[in-house]
This record gives structure tokens, sequence and C-alpha cells, in this order.
């Protein structure tokens, strides 16, 4: 009875140092978010370009999911903070509020002249990395989540550019993440399934639809959000160049979808098709 004791007293003693031992590195996320048209919102082409006039705008859907992974490591205790970082003119403040109110610690705007377009037409993913290496670099940052695409450009060049920059290995299209002793391991979609791949630290992620499900911000956060700080850095001064090494020549609609027709029964359908369509024999 006194071995088993002793036994019992030397675990309890000794236990937290070997949690210790096996607990990950707490790291340090950047979170990068974009300010797009809303998702709901039908785009209208005016002069060969996207008018933006009068529409809204909110946070690019996948970058929500990268804000979302960013304060649930947070939460896990396995990030010692998380810092949101936006692109563009002054309403981006808006947009990093909402990710400050989903959890985030602090933001970064990068502000843009107010008449440069941050959806491909003037300001380009090649720049984008270039400042983001900048704050990555300047915050120590151990881990940079990033949207797997932006739905304006559906680019998806921001994440891999910004890890051949930084000389980091990267993670495109990730379905799950866990941590991994000092590393991540990383589940992605790819063409024809899913793969895992386990890569060390400091990383870029993107992060794919099946990541997780944001959260909504509630109305004490967005509260909350309000005196979070945000630091305003000016793009033009950061020693970059802004121009675009790509001209978008015109964007036009798709052509509209002809109005269908109702057929009476499977015969009538299977005759169309062979008979005035020629798409079966």
């Amino acid at each position: 009875q006194q071995l088993s004791h002793s036994i019992a007293f030397l675990f309890e003693t000794f236990s937290p140092d070997i949690n210790q031992a096996n607990t990950t590195v707490i790291m340090k996320v950047l979170v990068g978010i974009k300010r797009v048209v809303d998702y709901a919102v039908k785009v209208r082409v005016n002069k060969g370009t996207v008018d933006l006039a009068n529409v809204k705008q909110s946070m690019n859907p996948f970058c929500e999911i990268a804000v979302e992974e960013a304060v649930r490591l947070k939460e896990a205790k396995k990030a010692s903070e998380v810092v949101a970082v936006s692109i563009g003119p002054k309403q981006c403040t808006e947009t990093l509020r909402t990710a400050l109110a989903m959890g985030c610690d602090r933001g970064i705007h990068i502000q843009t002249d107010a008449k440069v377009r941050t959806d491909y037409m003037d300001l380009q993913p090649f720049a984008i990395a270039q400042l983001l290496k900048k704050v990555a670099e300047q915050e120590e940052s151990q881990l940079v989540l990033l949207g797997k695409q932006s739905i304006d450009s559906d680019c998806g060049q921001t994440g891999p550019l910004l890890a051949g920059m930084m000389g980091w290995p990267q993670v495109t299209f990730a379905s799950n993440l866990q941590t991994d002793g000092d590393g991540l391991l990383v589940e992605r979609e790819t063409d024809t399934g899913s793969e895992t791949i386990q890569t060390t630290l400091p990383a870029v992620v993107t992060c794919d639809l099946r990541l997780n499900e944001p959260r909504y911000a509630t109305l004490p956060n967005i509260m909350k959000a309000k005196k979070k700080k945000v630091d305003t850095m000016v793009a033009g001064d950061m020693g970059v160049d802004l121009e675009p090494h790509n001209q978008v020549v015109e964007v036009m609609e798709p052509p509209p979808r002809k109005e269908g027709i109702v057929v009476a029964d499977v015969d009538e359908l299977i005759s169309k098709l062979r008979d005035e369509a020629k798409l079966i024999k």
C-alpha cells in the first residue's frame, strides 16, 4: 500500500512535465482578409469593368474561414495572438472590425488610395504578397492563414507567392488543420480526393470551404471590437511596387440563358434531346 501511494505521488509530481513536453508550440498567427463584393449581390458590368458604385461589400468568404480557424487556435491555447490584416481603402477598417468581433486580437490596415481597385484591376497578388511579407516579418508571425482565393478575382495566387517570398513551406486548400508537436498536420483538397501533409513552422496555409463553419459575431463582441486596436500603414510608404503586371483588357457579363420549355413526359424529353438538340442518338 505504501508503494502504491509512492507511485501515485510520483505520477502526480511528474505528469505536468510530461504534458509540457507534449504540448505544441504557441504560435503568433497572422490572418489576411479581403473586402470584396458581397457573395449575395448580383455583379453589374459597366464600361468594361465591374461596377462597384453603391455595392454592398463584405469579408471574402474564404477569408472568414481563415479567421475562424485562427480564432479556434487561440481558443485552444495554441496561438498566443491573432492579428488580422487587410489591404485597401479606408472602408477596409469595417471589415477588420468584423474580424475583431469574431475573435481576432488586433488589426492592421494597409491603406491604399481610394481610386486603387483591389479586385485585380489595379492591386494584384504579386504586390499583395510583398505587402503581407513586410507585415509577417514585422509581426514575427509563425503562421499565416489566408483564404484559398477571393471571390472577385479567383486568382488563388497570394498564398503561394507569399510562401515563396518568405521561403516558408505552404499547404493550400486546407480542409483540416491540427497542431503536431512543433509543426502542423494539414489535410488538403485535391482534384482526386484529399491528402495529408505534415509541415514545420513557420508556414503559410490557405483555407478551403470544408475547414470550418465561421461563427457569427455577437452583439457584445461587436461592441468590444470597437475598442480593439487597429494600426494603419500606408501601402505607398512600404517600398513595394504596387503597379499591376497584368492588364485586364475587358470584363463582360455571361450571355443570358435562353428560356426553357416544359415537356409533358419523358418520351417528349428524349425526343427533343435526340431530334432537336442532337445530344443523344
